[in-house]
């Protein structure tokens, strides 16, 4: 029986050895260094050391998927925990449950909206708007649209606030994980990020980075650079958009990959599931793209099932480019 290795392409119905024991695949997948069989119980079933019948695979498969359950709860009691350590923004004194962050602001009835008006932070939200971080066009929106808005910033934040702590103290959970930079870190790229290109200027050359942030209602996708004044730029309308708080991806390339793509993007076609990098103000999935506009520098940009190609933050604009690679999962 062969020994379980990283970097490995396992079928349906492969056995491998590790650690002195037998396991049984449970979902094909491609190995990683840190998805050993004895940590992803999910992946692999043990196999009784004694018996190579299928009835003890069975046994373990459930043996394990018990195990995974009670490891799945454990990790729910940890994010519950670090949601609730998470810094509230000033003003907040009123506690906000997860499943009422995943809520439209329209979706609340009146009396919560005046709760989370006074309590809820709203105030010093939308002081961080007017500080400078570019939620939207301040002067284009009715009072409820800036309050929606405000709202649906926090809630990214506090979101991607609990996530970068949950990763710096458990490590990795997936090949990809977004992490939030922001205030003093703002243009600091975190280790592991996943570098798409080299961008080159008269004088020097600075590394590509994915990154995305929340602007008028969605999340954007674009690039980030130590070289970048505010440290991210996303694309909106046709328009760059510098900002100063955002998230960066990392992540494991061995559990990840480039899937070629062309004009609008077609997810049943990629062969590949993709990551999901952020969405519209409507709520489109938003996908990760890179593309050349200039055949030099390779940019990280968005593609989706609405849009005609990728888009790309470049020269000021968005680039719209008809061939491009989308980031998927292996």
């Amino acid at each position: 029986m062969q020994y379980w290795e990283p970097g490995t392409n396992y079928p349906a119905g492969a056995q491998v050895e590790y650690e002195g024991h037998r396991y049984k695949i449970i979902q094909p997948h491609t190995s990683q260094s840190d998805w050993t069989p004895v940590v992803t119980p999910a992946l692999w079933g043990r196999l009784d050391d004694h018996d190579t019948g299928e009835s003890n695979y069975h046994q373990a498969q459930q043996q394990h998927a018990h195990h995974h359950r009670h490891h799945s709860q454990g990790e729910k009691q940890l994010h519950d925990v670090l949601e609730s350590q998470a810094p509230r923004p000033s003003g907040q004194s009123v506690d906000i449950h997860h499943e009422e962050r995943q809520k439209h602001w329209y979706d609340l009835d009146d009396n919560r909206k005046k709760e989370l008006e006074i309590g809820g932070g709203l105030l010093a939200g939308a002081a961080l708007i007017a500080g400078g971080y570019a939620a939207f066009k301040g002067h284009e929106k009715n009072e409820q649209e800036k309050k929606s808005q405000t709202w649906a910033l926090q809630n990214w934040l506090h979101d991607a606030q609990v996530r970068t702590t949950e990763y710096y103290q458990r490590g990795p959970r997936s090949p990809a994980t977004w992490l939030l930079v922001e205030g003093p870190q703002a243009g600091k790229i975190p280790q592991g990020a996943i570098a798409v290109g080299q961008e080159v200027g008269r004088e020097s050359s600075w590394m590509l980075y994915i990154c995305r942030a929340f602007y008028e209602g969605g999340i954007q996708v674009g690039k980030a650079s130590e070289a970048f004044k505010k440290g991210a730029v996303i694309g909106y309308k046709h328009e760059e958009i510098h900002l100063s708080t955002y998230e960066v991806l990392v992540g494991d390339m061995d559990g990840l990959r480039w899937v070629d793509a062309s004009g609008v993007l077609n997810v049943s076609q990629l062969g590949y599931q993709p990551v999901e990098g952020g969405r519209e103000p409507d709520g489109t999935p938003l996908y990760i793209a890179e593309a050349s506009y200039d055949g030099v520098a390779h940019h990280p940009g968005k593609a989706s099932e609405m849009l005609d190609g990728a888009y790309i933050p470049h020269g000021g604009t968005e680039k719209n480019v008809k061939s491009y690679r989308v980031l998927c999962y292996v």
